[in-house]
């Protein structure tokens, strides 16, 4: 049996209420979910699990029921607008339904107060046992390694730390030679999935693929074996793998999280 942490993302199975997504990760095999209680975009289909006390009430006895855990919940993003203490209710609600890690993006040109919102974020989330992980993706104003692990470390929280996502690591050009001088602190969680063909010169271009056109782990051609040697071997993962073509030729979500688990599976056995 696998003992390593496992986690189905939210953006894997979007389509999908936060009790159903429960209950296909714990069919699939996994150990834990990712739950979205923000959504990525306005257009986005999404379920208020902040605001909608029944479906928490529903989602956390699916949790008990299945033995399923949340590892992170999902996404804050820091604007030049934002106040930080405006997040507390989402913490408390990521922290009642379990979970420990909470993914940030940076969605502020200016660094400096990217930087102190981080930190005033990680104090904040202190007080509910979660963990902030700022995720470079390179459409942002955190585009990299370098300037995630800048930010994070200049904000000088212990709670601080950097998600390392497959699709953004390679997008954004970040380097291996980085990765492995990145402290084991500032890593609790990595997001795994595979990457096709070169990076694109167009933005949208990799916007577009980031959230409808990932690859399972082996069926694409980033360098996942390097990836995955400078990361603990440890480190829990969660598997986040839009394939919109598949949604669209009507493979379910079962299905696909299961693909996603089994790939991953057979890509660390390689190791």
């Amino acid at each position: 049996m696998n003992q390593r942490v496992m986690s189905l993302a939210a953006l894997t199975v979007l389509e999908l209420s936060p009790v159903q997504m429960v209950e296909v990760a714990a069919r699939a095999g996994y150990s834990h979910v990712g739950l979205r209680l923000e959504p990525a975009t306005p257009e986005e289909h999404h379920f208020p699990l902040v605001h909608d006390a029944e479906l928490r009430r529903q989602t956390a006895a699916r949790l008990r029921d299945t033995g399923i855990k949340v590892l992170d919940v999902e996404i804050l993003r820091l604007k030049p607008d934002t106040r930080v203490a405006d997040f507390e209710t989402l913490l408390s609600v990521g922290a009642e339904l379990g979970a420990t890690e909470l993914l940030v993006a940076g969605n502020d040109p200016d660094e400096q107060r990217q930087t102190d919102n981080f930190a005033a974020l990680c104090d904040l989330a202190a007080r509910y046992g979660l963990h902030p992980h700022l995720e470079f993706m390179p459409w942002t104003d955190a585009k990299n390694l370098t300037q995630a692990r800048r930010i994070v470390e200049n904000a000088g929280r212990d709670n601080g730390c950097v998600l390392i996502d497959a699709f953004h690591f390679d997008r954004s050009g970040s380097s291996l030679e980085e990765l492995r001088q990145l402290p084991r602190s500032r890593m609790r969680y990595a997001q795994l999935c595979d990457v096709a063909g070169p990076r694109p010169d167009d933005m949208a271009e990799i916007l577009r693929q980031a959230r409808n056109e990932r690859r399972f782990p082996g069926d694409g051609d980033c360098d996942l074996q390097g990836l995955l040697r400078c990361l603990p071997s440890d480190l829990p993962l969660s598997l986040e793998i839009p394939t919109r073509q598949l949604l669209e030729q009507g493979v379910s979500a079962l299905e696909r999280a299961t693909l996603a688990l089994e790939k991953t599976l057979q890509v660390l056995n390689l190791r």
